[in-house]
C-alpha cells in the first residue's frame, strides 16, 4: 500500500482498534479462477507473543471458499471513515487558488496465510464472539442461544470457517495531517456542516496532535 510518511500508521493498538470498529473486511484471495474478493465480517484474536488471528466464515456455496488453497496468502482490507474533501474548504483557495480536491480515508490491510476450518465447535465459537461484539450496547441484545438449537445446527452446516494468521499489518490514516492548522479547522467545519456526526471531522480535528 502506498503510504507517504504523513499518513503512515503502524501503531498496533490503533490498527487493532480500527479492525474491531470496522470488522466488515474485504477478503481477497487468489485461486484457479484468479483473484476473488468478498465482504466478510471478521473477529480479531490477539495472542501472546504478538500472534494475530483473523477469523470469519463463508457460505459453502461461495466459490471463493472452494478455491482457497491451504497456506496460501490472503489479504483483508478494512475500510474506516472516508470523505470527499472539496478545495472550497481550504483558505488557500481564496488566497491563491492553487488547490485541488482530495479524499480522506482510513484503511487497514492485513496479509497472512489462510486455512479453511470445517469444525462445528470452531464455527459456533466464532459466531458467538462475532455476535456478542456486534450486539453489545443493543437495548435487547440477541444471542445465538436465543434461536432453537436444531435451527442453529442446521445453519452451521451451510458455512465453513476461515482463519488467517496475520504476518503483516499496515494502516493508512489520510486525515489532512499534511495541512495547516487553519486548513484542518476549516475542513472539519465543512465536514460537520454536511454531517454533524462526521467521524472524519473528528479525525481531522485530532490529526494535529497525533
Amino acid at each position: 500500500m502506498y503510504r507517504p510518511p504523513a499518513f503512515k500508521e503502524d501503531r498496533v493498538e490503533v490498527l487493532h482498534a480500527a479492525i474491531r470498529a470496522h470488522p466488515l473486511g474485504t477478503l481477497v484471495t487468489h485461486g484457479p479462477s484468479g483473484l476473488m474478493a468478498n465482504l466478510v465480517p471478521f473477529t480479531l484474536e490477539v495472542g501472546r507473543g504478538g500472534t494475530n488471528l483473523l477469523r470469519a466464515h463463508l457460505s459453502k456455496a461461495n466459490l471463493q471458499l472452494a478455491e482457497i488453497e491451504p497456506g496460501a496468502e490472503a489479504l483483508v482490507i478494512f475500510q474506516g471513515p472516508e470523505a470527499y474533501i472539496t478545495p472550497s474548504w481550504y483558505p488557500a483557495k481564496r488566497q491563491h487558488g492553487k488547490v485541488v480536491p482530495t479524499w480522506n480515508y482510513v484503511v487497514v490491510q492485513a496479509w497472512g496465510s489462510v486455512r479453511v476450518i470445517d469444525d462445528p465447535a470452531w464455527l459456533s465459537a466464532q459466531i458467538d464472539e462475532l455476535t456478542g461484539q456486534q450486539e453489545e450496547g443493543m437495548a435487547e441484545p440477541w444471542a445465538v442461544t436465543d434461536a432453537p438449537t436444531d435451527f442453529i445446527a442446521s445453519q452451521l452446516k451451510g458455512i465453513t470457517g476461515v482463519e488467517i494468521l496475520v504476518q503483516r499489518l499496515e494502516g493508512k490514516w489520510k486525515v489532512s495531517q499534511n495541512q495547516t492548522p487553519a486548513t484542518r479547522e476549516s475542513v472539519a467545519a465543512g465536514l460537520r456542516e454536511r454531517n454533524p456526526a462526521s467521524a472524519m471531522a473528528q479525525l481531522v480535528e485530532n490529526s494535529g496532535s497525533s
